[in-house]
């Protein structure tokens, strides 16, 4: 085939990933498309598995000629890919074994509200904050970056801000409302989120989001930016609350992390650590961990007690505290999900069968 052939064949694979309201589609050589649909791995019928030259010709369709040779220097590359400027994908190729390899992960045209996510409400609580930082957690593919959308664009809609993300690729484009915002992609307008979070304090933002927390730099400048007066929002992939102070703290040498710890208790706001489950009414429904930080949150960050934090969630529910096996058992009692599904995404199973 040649590029035309290839470029329409992507066209096709694109549209019944769109068709079928799948999150993901997968090319690589040996397999026919693969598609993900309510978080299980399809085949696209009466599609044949594809060659090293196939799924070479559709990653190049997908590429300029500018990715094309970034992506043989360094073997692997990210971006964002609009179709039909209707639909936009996150794009990720790669090698493996000799051949390439295609993840895309559609991204949805509208972006939902808190409420449509079915996410705890007292998350909006993080949208009406001045300052202070804001951790969403949580496994890859999990809906991190929908939840961080919908928290952003509830600011947007609500409160004259000016808002800059730092993105690796842009995913969900906002379109400005009461703020103004300004969205930054990796390599295409800026070298990395810790150049672009330094010139960020130049750039008079009151609100920062940061795709993904990836160094020690831009860990220390997040925290510098939620002390010194903006409200940060990032994301981590971590399992808990607990796990991702720990995360934070662990990044940096030994030496500064009582400094850190002093940081992030008194410029933390708080964490949602969150899982898509499979419902048993249709579609993916999150189970969440809600920490806020208060004065015992704090004071056990500094003292570096944080094994203790899972019980101050459990026992601040009035405060709007959530954790993870009381959203679980939420879900089982509502039958969105079976017992079985919960076990298996529980920290504590055994907790979660005593709740239940």
């Amino acid at each position: 085939m040649n590029t035309t052939d290839y470029s329409q064949l992507l066209e096709k694979y694109l549209d019944i990933t769109i068709q079928k309201d799948a999150s993901d589609l997968h090319m690589a050589a040996g397999y026919p498309p693969i598609v993900r649909i309510n978080g299980e791995l399809w085949a696209v019928p009466k599609e044949p598995s594809l060659s090293a030259r196939d799924s070479q010709g559709l990653a190049f369709a997908l590429m300029s000629v500018d990715q094309q040779n970034q992506f043989l220097k360094f073997k692997e590359i990210d971006f964002s890919y609009s179709f039909h400027d209707k639909n936009r994908f996150r794009v990720n190729i790669f090698f493996q074994r000799g051949c390439i390899s295609c993840a895309l992960r559609l991204i949805p045209t509208k972006i939902r509200t808190v409420k449509e996510l079915k996410l705890p409400p007292v998350m909006m609580q993080f949208t009406e904050a001045a300052q202070g930082f804001v951790l969403i957690t949580g496994p890859a593919s999990h809906g991190k970056s929908t939840t961080l959308a919908a928290l952003i664009d509830q600011i947007n809609h609500s409160r004259c801000d000016h808002i800059i993300t730092i993105e690796d690729p842009i995913e969900y484009l906002f379109k400005p409302d009461c703020s103004v915002i300004e969205q930054r992609e990796l390599n295409s307008d800026t070298y990395s989120f810790s150049m672009a979070l330094r010139s960020m304090f130049r750039q008079d933002p009151d609100v920062i989001m940061i795709g993904e927390m990836r160094d020690t730099e831009t860990i220390g400048t997040a925290l510098t930016a939620a002390e010194t007066g903006h409200l940060v929002f990032a994301t981590l992939h971590t399992n808990s609350a607990p796990q991702s102070i720990h995360r934070i703290v662990d990044s940096f040498p030994a030496e500064q992390q009582s400094q850190i710890r002093a940081q992030l208790s008194s410029s933390l706001l708080g964490i949602a650590s969150q899982r898509l489950i499979q419902s048993n009414k249709g579609g993916m429904v999150p189970a969440c961990e809600i920490l806020f930080n208060n004065f015992a949150v704090g004071n056990l960050i500094r003292e570096n007690k944080i094994h203790e934090i899972p019980l101050i969630i459990e026992t601040s529910s009035k405060s709007g505290m959530i954790s993870l096996n009381k959203s679980l058992a939420e879900l089982v009692k509502s039958g969105e999900i079976s017992l079985e599904k919960a076990l298996s995404y529980s920290l504590n199973p055994h907790e979660l069968e005593a709740i239940i």
